[in-house]
């Protein structure tokens, strides 16, 4: 009862304004959406912890008396007459409509409403002419299908009465941009229909601080298990227009609920080269200027205030019961985090969660001509033009891939005739990345040289189908698509599980009904995500390559402790992966680098010897307990410790490849515990490969020191048949599916059954050959494990074999 009455709590002067803590998201067709939302947050939420800066919202029916007092109402309705009969231009109409509202006077009431609301806020703030924002909000606005995202304008800094009603005035006209004209007409609104509220909100002092955007769900892939986050230093409009590259973090929810964790998945540093800050010349309330080197090293937010915002981001999304797009700014006065809008999330909530989804695969790829994040998880191939400047947007080429620094409501009409964007600058949260996301169109944002490298009539291929990287690819490649039925595969009882070892392409598959990760490698991280030779950061101090010196002192800028760098990396990397199906097993493997893969590492030739055949040689198990490789070991230990029992990620289980001997098997039990990883503490298990023939003539050996086993058929068979798998000559001789090959699987199989200790196969055997599935399920094999794009195809085999 008291919620309803706190509706219907009408100020003194009439319902032409609203304090935002008389408001409740039933409000919209009074204030609009936005304004509705934060009245929402402010009445519901702030005894949850929630903050939101205070304010008051002027309502629709202000507008209208607006619009009655100045005539209005018929100017702009013969206006846009003339404009959809085709004798004005678009441009024409909104400048006509717009002049109409600012040459407008204030009807007396409404007036008086915005004055007297103002004195009070600024009075509540203990603060005279308080500073303040001023936002649009559309009574049409965040609705289900269509994000309005930015077709109306926001003023910020905005001081004294009269200036604010001058900004108001330019709020109310901006309903009428050319850009928010195109945009309703495209999606069927009745221009006469919609009303503007004005949002007047306290500034957070984000100036001398940052600001940013968050959502409650991965942007590109619908994983609807983090919480993704962008910062940059300054005032929000930067992010929003896509002006800088922010940073990045991505926070895991199921986790955050836990006080001693730091379910922090991934931070990512943005260049920031510009912050937005309060402008002191008299007609210009803000200005962009460049970052300090400090800022551009810096993150913009430490890991607690992360977890908060995260927090924030779960009782916002459990309290509206829908994914949401959240807009914060933290004040460098107070320290103070603040949440300043917040609004459904309208393209990954919209997606056909039915069981079908598409993937895409680009093949026969040209060099990369540059890389940015991608949107989307589709790709296109077509000729690029490049366009500078939102004036020059009539030279664009409908079906070309559009180029440009970045994108703004402005371009709207552009991108939707485009095939692929391109920009310089802008994160997932940017202009650039909301619209491409709710038009389906692929978009590669924050590539920093772009509009540089390319040129308009080149022939490229833009791919957003590799995971949070785009790559732009010289020419025309091939693409290939494949719509995948999820809903129809059946349940099996022997586990189908995923290879993985890209943390970046983890989400993309987290909708296959996956029964966890059967093997994620740990070269992929380190190779891509790391660079260095663990042994070269160690030893740093003492390297005698100076050229990796310095690039490795590039890499590890902002680390104290250069081992820290790899720690860090390698545990980020990993939560991902852990997080796509977390609470199901993610079995990661340590190191299996050979000697000469190691030396290519940065620093890394110091440390390897050269072998006749590193196949065969110092890799694996032997590699850490020997003392020239056991303070890498270190690093790798640690860094799953830390994502265990820091980030909570108790759902990784480590597994030991090519160990040759039973004393093997101990002494590397023994190394790790010393490093802080006991096999049976916290859960932790232990998993050995099983790819050498001593693996299977003493498995019931090996069972005494691991948890399980998972069958590395290309070394099995290498090792069984004698045969080089790389050997082209001997192509015809490597076969999986050799009877003396299948013997050691099912001889193996029956042993660990026997045993009690779990078995599983990641070797590529069943996703080059799906059929070889039936094999493995009548040996009794417990899970099965494939690279994704053969999930379907084994999964449909796993069910034929058990049913028959």
């Amino acid at each position: 009862m008291a919620r309803v009455q706190k509706t219907n709590d009408v100020r003194s002067d009439g319902d032409l304004v609203r304090d935002f803590e008389h408001l409740l998201r039933t409000d919209g067709p009074l204030v609009g959406g936005k304004n509705s939302s934060l009245g929402e947050l402010i009445s519901a939420l702030t005894a949850k912890g929630v903050a939101v800066p205070p304010g008051f919202a002027t309502t629709s029916h202000a507008y209208w008396l607006y619009v009655d007092a100045n005539g209005v109402r018929e100017k702009m309705g013969a206006l846009l007459a003339e404009w959809k009969a085709g004798r004005a231009t678009l441009s024409e109409t909104g400048h006509a409509v717009r002049n109409l509202f600012l040459r407008g006077h204030w009807p007396k009431e409404v007036e008086s409403a915005i004055r007297k609301a103002y004195r009070e806020l600024s009075a509540k703030s203990g603060v005279e002419n308080l500073s303040v924002a001023v936002r649009s909000s559309a009574t049409a606005e965040d609705l289900p299908d269509a994000s309005f995202a930015g077709q109306q304008e926001s003023y910020l800094n905005i001081s004294g009465e009269d200036t604010l009603l001058f900004a108001c005035r330019r709020c109310y006209a901006s309903l009428f941009t050319d850009r928010a004209i195109s945009y309703r007409q495209a999606k069927g609104f009745d221009h006469m229909s919609i009303a503007l509220s004005i949002g007047v909100q306290r500034m957070v002092r984000s100036d001398v601080s940052g600001s940013g955007v968050m959502f409650s769900i991965d942007t590109e892939s619908g994983f609807d298990k983090v919480v993704l986050i962008n910062a940059a230093w300054g005032l929000g409009e930067n992010i929003v227009q896509g002006t800088v590259n922010p940073d990045e973090y991505q926070v895991f929810k199921p986790l955050l609920g836990h006080a001693n964790l730091v379910p922090i998945i991934d931070k990512k540093r943005g260049e920031k080269a510009m912050k937005m800050v309060y402008s002191r010349e008299q007609h210009r309330s803000t200005r962009n200027v460049p970052t300090s080197k400090a800022e551009r090293a810096a993150f913009v937010l430490n890991d607690q205030e992360i977890l908060k915002l995260g927090r924030w981001a779960c009782i916002i999304e459990n309290h509206y019961k829908c994914p949401m797009d959240m807009e914060w700014a933290k004040d460098g006065i107070t320290g103070e985090l603040f949440i300043v809008q917040a609004r459904p999330e309208t393209v990954q909530s919209r997606r056909d969660a039915a069981a079908a989804f598409k993937t895409y695969k680009v093949m026969n790829k040209g060099r990369i001509l540059t890389t940015g994040l991608s949107v989307g998880d589709a790709a296109v191939a077509g000729h690029l033009c490049l366009i500078e400047s939102a004036k020059d947007i009539d030279k664009f080429i409908d079906g070309s891939i559009l180029v440009t620094e970045a994108t703004d409501p402005d371009w709207v009409p552009v991108m939707k005739r485009a095939a692929g964007i391109i920009t310089d600058h802008g994160g997932r949260t940017s202009h650039a990345a909301i619209v491409s996301r709710e038009l389906g169109v692929p978009a590669i944002v924050g590539t920093g040289n772009s509009t540089y490298l390319l040129h308009t009539g080149q022939e490229v291929t833009v791919s957003c189908a590799e995971g949070d990287n785009g790559f732009v690819y010289e020419g025309i490649s091939t693409i290939t698509t494949q719509t995948v039925d999820l809903a129809g595969l059946g349940e099996v009882k022997t586990k189908v599980m995923l290879n993985l070892a890209n943390p970046a392409s983890a989400y993309r598959w987290w909708r296959l009904p996956a029964d966890g990760i059967g093997l994620a490698r740990m070269e992929f991280v380190v190779t891509n995500a790391i660079q260095v030779h663990p042994m070269a950061l160690v030893h740093y101090d003492s390297l005698k390559d100076q050229k990796a010196k310095e690039e490795i002192s590039r890499l590890t800028a902002g680390y104290d402790h250069k081992p820290e760098y790899f720690v860090d990396k390698l545990s980020h990397g990993f939560a991902a992966l852990c997080a796509a199906f977390y609470p199901k097993p993610a079995i990661i493997r340590m190191s299996d680098f050979k000697t000469n893969e190691y030396a290519n590492l940065i620093g890394g030739a110091e440390f390897e010897p050269k072998e006749e055949n590193p196949m065969l040689g110092f890799r694996g198990a032997s590699r850490y307990y020997s003392p020239h490789y056991k303070e890498g070991f270190e690093l790798e230990c640690r860094a799953i410790k830390r994502l265990r029992e820091e980030m909570g990620f108790t759902n990784a289980v480590v597994m030991i490849p090519f160990c040759r001997t039973i004393g093997e098997a101990k002494k590397v039990a023994d190394v790790m515990a010393e490093y802080g990883l006991k096999r049976g503490e916290n859960g932790l298990e232990l998993y050995v490969m099983c790819e050498i023939p001593s693996n299977v003539i003493l498995a019931e050996e090996f069972t005494e020191h691991f948890d399980g086993f998972s069958i590395g058929s290309n070394d099995l068979t290498q090792l069984t048949l004698g045969v080089d798998r790389d050997s082209g000559e001997l192509a015809d001789l490597f076969n999986e599916q050799d009877e003396a090959v299948k013997w050691m699987i099912a001889r193996v199989i029956a042993v660990a059954r026997r045993k009690g200790c779990k078995i599983g196969i990641c070797g590529q055997a069943p996703s080059n050959h799906p059929e070889f599935a039936k094999f493995l399920v009548e040996a009794g094999i417990n899970s099965i494990s494939v690279s994704p794009d053969s999930f379907v195809a084994v999964k449909k085999h796993v069910v034929a074999s058990e049913r028959a």
